[in-house]
């Protein structure tokens, strides 16, 4: 064909747009660049989770080692002690003592929003039943169990047993088994998140027993232990099925505290406020 002299050549088509970054608000406006004060914090808050700062230093020192005002070295501050890290002193001493991230501040703080949203202690409950035994089921799934995980967990049963008839030393002794489900189980959002789940239940439990004044017959401290024993062996075999035995028996301790109060509700000030 020949082609028309006076005639514009085609446009090639026009390649699709790429979609707006994800940080990019709507409108095509860029994000902001963070202020001072939060990149002091920023770079605080770092210092403070690898373990390399273990007291913060003076509002003046500060002011020198990263160049700033003492407004944005004081909003800084306010920023990491807002987020519990942290606690100013007041007065001539200065800085600030550090507060690494514990188990149980995550436990205290999901209390709150739990407490926020109106959350029966049974929701809590039944998340566990899920979540611990997939625990259990990891634990059966590490190669060095007989070794890291059998042993711990078989010395807590056999507390479990002696302390039999002793309510006090018993709660505490079911409670440490939970909890070292969780803690060998080898993943560590699992320990976070279940571990702090395991925190709320068995501080809203005691409070049940403690203000209910009931003392579990002693055939179901008989009867946990046997769990207890089946779980462990389970686990020493490698045996998967260890996820319905540890299900089943969640399903009969949490049915026993809902006969005894199975409409409490999760409140962050029974999980308790860590210091």
């Amino acid at each position: 064909m020949v082609s028309d002299p006076g005639r514009r050549p085609a446009r090639p088509p026009a390649l699709p747009k790429e979609p707006p970054l994800r940080g990019r608000p709507a409108g095509g406006l860029r994000a902001r660049s963070p202020r001072m004060a939060e990149v002091v914090a920023a770079s605080l808050r770092d210092a403070i989770l690898s373990g390399e700062l273990a007291v913060v230093p003076r509002l003046e020192d500060l002011v020198e080692r990263y160049d700033v005002g003492p407004p944005a070295a004081r909003e800084a501050m306010r920023i990491l002690e807002t987020e519990g890290l942290i606690t100013v002193r007041r007065g001539n001493i200065g800085g600030a003592e550090v507060h690494p991230p514990t188990n149980a501040r995550v436990a205290y703080m999901l209390g709150l929003v739990l407490q926020s949203s109106h959350t029966a202690l049974s929701d809590v409950g039944t998340a566990l039943r899920e979540l611990e035994p997939l625990c259990a089921v990891l634990c059966s799934a590490r190669p060095d169990r007989t070794e890291a995980v059998v042993p711990v967990l078989r010395e807590l049963v056999a507390e479990q047993q002696a302390a039999i008839g002793d309510h006090e030393r018993t709660m505490q002794a079911v409670d440490r088994f939970h909890g070292a489900i969780v803690e060998l189980c080898g993943n560590e959002t699992l320990r976070q998140l279940v571990g702090s789940l395991e925190r709320i239940w068995a501080t809203h439990v005691s409070a049940v027993y403690e203000t209910r004044e009931a003392e579990p017959p002693l055939k179901v401290w008989k009867a946990a232990v046997r769990d207890h024993e089946r779980i462990v062996d389970a686990v020493e075999r490698g045996d998967p099925k260890v996820q319905a035995l540890a299900r089943a028996h969640l399903e009969a301790t949490q049915a026993f505290v809902s006969d005894v109060d199975g409409t409490k509700m999760v409140t962050a000030a029974i999980v308790g406020a860590p210091r």
